[in-house]
């Protein structure tokens, strides 16, 4: 059976613990996840549906560490091995929401580093690694609508998801000009109901002055679930014009 591969950070919770459950429903996903922790739940999903799974615990605030350890792990791997190959840069942090005068400098550090530094670092080692693989390739990069809104005391994590949107930007010119390049993608998901959002409506209202705007959302039922958002990201990566567009929104 032709496997197709997909590796997948931030699998642990939210929106990445989403995809990760249903890729694992195919008997021909091999999966690799890298986040902090590991999930049990995840090994019991791959081993009933027949699905390969490896995860990694990493703190993403080591990109390159991370970054070499997947070039490592491809380049052990034949190309005729796949069907396809797939990153999906998920991982985020979000640091104290609070202006940036007032900033925590390591919190800011580390939220940069998850959000926009391992990404572009993680995207340089798959794409080197499978530099010769004809299998088609692709990367996503799970973006934020705040990377095209500025948004008060969220500069760090504004300035991350504007990052990865413009990076995808290069990212696409560059495997545009190979005869098998990767399409990529950096794609909005819309707002979900995670740990992120609960920790914007419970921000200090003196210094983020649109938590009233989110605590609204999760009033009038606004937010997507989990599985729900994941479902429409993953259908989003499978269709036929993915990555004609170097950067998009899950609801266009």
């Amino acid at each position: 059976m032709p496997r197709h591969l997909t590796i997948v950070t931030g699998a642990s919770r939210g929106l990445g613990l989403a995809i990760a459950r249903q890729l694992l429903a195919s008997p021909d996903c091999t999966l690799l996840c890298i986040s902090r922790t590991t999930k049990a739940e995840l090994s019991t999903l791959a081993e009933s549906a027949g699905a390969t799974l490896e995860q990694w615990p990493r703190d993403l605030a080591d990109g390159a560490s991370a970054a070499e350890a997947l070039a490592s792990w491809l380049q052990a791997r034949s190309s005729n091995d796949w069907a396809s190959a797939t990153l999906i840069n998920n991982a985020g942090v979000i640091s104290a929401l609070q202006p940036l005068r007032q900033g925590n400098l390591a919190d800011m550090t580390q939220a940069l580093r998850v959000g926009v530094e391992a990404p572009l670092l993680l995207s340089s080692a798959f794409l080197g690694a499978t530099q010769h693989w004809t299998a088609p390739r692709k990367v996503l990069n799970i973006s934020s609508g705040l990377g095209r809104r500025a948004m008060a005391s969220s500069a760090t994590y504004c300035a991350a998801k504007a990052g990865m949107d413009h990076f995808t930007r290069c990212l696409a010119l560059e495997e545009a000009l190979f005869p098998h390049g990767a399409k990529v993608c950096s794609l909005a998901p819309g707002v979900i109901d995670t740990n992120m959002q609960d920790q914007l409506r419970h921000a200090d209202a003196s210094l983020f002055p649109d938590r009233p705007m989110f605590e609204g959302m999760h009033v009038n039922g606004q937010l997507s679930s989990p599985a729900d958002t994941a479902a429409r990201v993953l259908a989003y990566l499978a269709r036929a014009d993915f990555g004609s567009q170097a950067v998009g929104d899950v609801r266009e």
